[in-house]
């Protein structure tokens, strides 16, 4: 779209405007020495002799950024640098992050956390007449950037890990851990982390480990798609193709029923495979007999499946039958209707489901429970709401 490419277009003017404006009138200017850890340090409106420290975080890529906070000897940052830094870039983040291109928080949130964190040292260090009973600024900046990340992202154990993996140092282990519990928590009371809060904007379909608290007086009858587009075991080639090629539905799985009895379940999926390769019961009768079908067929076409409106039927072919005997599961999850939501979800969770067939006291098919049908209801401030998802 024109206006996202404009807009990605304005924040990189921006930040790029903002980035120099900040270099320009910052005064940060530190020696080049033997001491100095920079590889390739910039002397962008510094005198010669020396390097900006603005530029150095500013126009390094954040990995690079990162290790400088974490590594450089004290005295290496003045405060005002750390503080308009890190001011600037969390707001440049958080714009960047909220276009339509692909834009991580990872790295972002490790430089940010690294820039406050380095910044709380030196302020502990100033405070105090002998700053050296406190540690190295690096090791608060290692700090803070665990904090910003895990209070962001709500990761415990693993970041944990990979803070570790990163310095090399297991010493460390048990603040980094410490202070992430304590973000999480305090996150935690204020709201969901932010890959919860995009998963609700996007209405993406996601499970929790347990169903809603107040779920247990739902029933499958309730929160069910009803009702069921179903095949016969033997079925015409028409009334797939018309089926799969109905806009108003995007269904992906269909319960096969013999006379109305359940008796198998297939996959949109597979019944486009079978229309591809003709596998028609007149077609096999007769002397242009193909070759078997085999299930590296099916494999092939994983995962982008031609679309239904790709595959030519003609006016003969529709009046073929294909027999779904051999192509579908015989023995589909099925749960009776007065099934609660707890178990359903329970079923769903251990087994990896995609879709539970509903059936009546006769075996008989009344509706269908996919994930979506699971993830519309969630434990709000006024108790069970219902969302809305997304339809793709």
């Amino acid at each position: 779209c024109f206006r996202h490419v404009m807009e990605a277009m304005l924040v990189g003017a921006v930040t790029a405007t903002v980035s120099f404006a900040m270099i320009y009138f910052s005064n940060d200017c530190q020696p080049l020495g033997p001491d100095q850890s920079e590889d390739y340090p910039l002397q962008l409106f510094c005198a010669d002799g020396e390097y900006n420290s603005m530029a150095t975080a500013f126009f390094n890529t954040p990995e690079r950024s990162v290790r400088s906070l974490f590594h450089n000897p004290p005295g290496s940052y003045n405060p005002l640098t750390l503080s308009l830094f890190t001011l600037t870039y969390f707001f440049l983040a958080c714009w960047t992050y909220g276009l339509t291109v692909s834009a991580g928080v990872f790295i972002p949130s490790l430089l940010i956390g690294a820039a406050w964190g380095r910044l709380f040292g030196i302020l502990l260090a100033s405070i105090t007449p002998d700053g050296s009973i406190w540690a190295d600024p690096g090791k608060y900046a290692l700090i803070g950037a665990a904090a910003q990340l895990g209070g962001i992202v709500r990761m415990t154990l693993s970041l944990t890990v990979i803070m570790v993996e990163a310095t090399g140092n297991v010493t460390y282990g048990l603040p980094i851990m410490l202070v992430l519990l304590t973000a999480k928590i305090v996150g935690d009371y204020f709201v969901e982390g932010l890959y919860d809060i995009h998963i609700k904007l996007q209405s993406v379909p996601f499970l929790h480990l347990e169903a809603p608290a107040t779920s247990h007086w739902l029933t499958a009858r309730e929160v069910m798609s009803a009702p069921v587009t179903c095949f016969n075991r033997i079925e015409k080639v028409g009334t797939i193709v018309d089926v799969l090629s109905n806009t108003s539905t995007n269904h992906n799985g269909f319960p096969v029923v013999v006379p109305v009895a359940v008796c198998g379940l297939i996959l949109r999926s597979q019944l486009i495979v079978l229309l591809k390769h003709k596998v028609f019961v007149e077609l096999a009768r007769s002397r242009l007999t193909q070759r078997k079908l085999q299930l590296k067929d099916f494999r092939d076409a994983y995962p982008r499946f031609p679309p239904i409106q790709s595959i030519h039927v003609s006016q003969d072919e529709r009046e073929c039958m294909m027999d779904l005997t051999e192509f579908m599961n015989p023995t589909p999850y099925t749960v009776p209707q007065e099934t609660s939501l707890p178990r359903v979800f329970k079923l769903f969770r251990a087994l990896g489901l995609r879709h539970l067939v509903v059936v009546d006291s006769e075996n008989r098919v009344v509706g269908l429970v996919t994930r979506k049908d699971l993830a519309r209801y969630h434990l709000g401030k006024h108790g069970l709401e219902e969302m809305q998802l997304a339809q793709t």
